[in-house]
């Protein structure tokens, strides 16, 4: 998960033992967003609505942030198709990431989602950008030998039933999200640079709830709009919508102060606390295997995000 800068200019930054404690942290919350998520899904919560209620207390908390800062609602007339289809692209982001969260462990969903950096440097590529270097090309491969691991592809050719009807479309969800993201994040580089990260944001987060409200009227997902079965689900709706939007406000009000050309990585670490907190909460665990792979798949990720291009 990642953000641009409000302002460049005028902000002190912070230590950095405390810009990375406080990534780390937000990267928790994250990670307990998407624990919440699976709970809450368990429960009986519709796909459709989990999304609603979490982008509308969201773009609640980017609508006190626009007006706060007393920015103008102006968007290039030549901005704006490719605002709308960026928004649409983290619509379906979010509905692919919460389908595979549904289906797949939480931590292999994350792990899935994280090769976006990969498709946004091929896209990159294909669409006239830079050639992805052979360091870079060499750590796309070890990542991907450590998600043939994570997945446990040779168990899963071997008997496919062993693991599940759901394994299939929840590994496709899972590159479905990271696609959909790579695809918004090419957009907002190479389209949308003229507008302010705040109302792009705002613009956003309208358009995914937009989106899941007209999903919803037309019930274009069956059961998307079902409520929570139980008191637990209800807690587990609320406590998604809470822990990202807390995640994101405070990701988004210090991201001047973190330095996150240097720190960024550190938010790597959601795979690991949604490991952590989906045992926790959910009973889900990898086999020693697994974790290796997930180790590999991380470390990868890492060093992709410390290349220099």
């Amino acid at each position: 998960m990642s953000t641009e800068t409000l302002a460049t200019g005028g902000a002190s930054l912070l230590p950095r033992h405390l810009a990375v404690l406080l990534l780390a942290f937000v990267a928790t919350l994250f990670a307990g967003n998407h624990v919440a998520a699976r709970l809450a899904f368990d429960e009986g919560t519709g796909l459709l609505l989990a999304v609603l209620v979490r982008s509308a207390v969201a773009l609640t908390v980017l609508v006190t942030l626009f007006l706060w800062q007393g920015k103008r609602l102006a968007l290039p007339s030549d901005a704006r198709p490719w605002q709308l289809l960026a928004g649409l692209m983290v619509a379906i982001q979010s509905l692919c990431l919460y389908s595979a969260v549904a289906r797949i462990p939480v931590v292999v969903a994350l792990l899935l989602m994280n090769t976006f950096p990969i498709q946004l440097a091929l896209l990159t590529w294909a669409f006239g950008g830079p050639r992805p270097t052979l360091r870079a090309a060499l750590i796309m491969a070890v990542i991907l030998v450590g998600l043939v691991v994570v997945l446990d592809v040779p168990a899963w050719l071997a008997s496919p039933e062993a693991l599940g009807p759901d394994w299939l479309p929840g590994v496709a969800f899972g590159l479905g999200a990271a696609t959909a993201f790579s695809c918004a994040l090419w957009m907002t580089e190479h389209h949308l640079g003229a507008v302010g990260s705040t109302l792009r944001s705002l613009l956003t987060m309208l358009t995914v709830f937009g989106v899941m409200l007209v999903a919803g009227a037309l019930q274009l997902v069956p059961g998307g709009m079902a409520l929570p079965g139980s008191g637990s689900g209800w807690g587990a709706l609320v406590a998604l919508a809470l822990l990202y939007s807390v995640a994101f406000s405070v990701l988004f009000i210090s991201v001047p102060r973190l330095e996150m050309a240097r720190n960024a990585p550190v938010m790597n670490v959601e795979p690991v606390a949604s490991l952590l907190l989906g045992y926790v909460m959910l009973g889900q665990m990898l086999t020693a295997t697994q974790l290796v792979g997930a180790t590999i798949v991380l470390g990868g990720i890492v060093a992709l995000s410390l290349s220099p291009r």
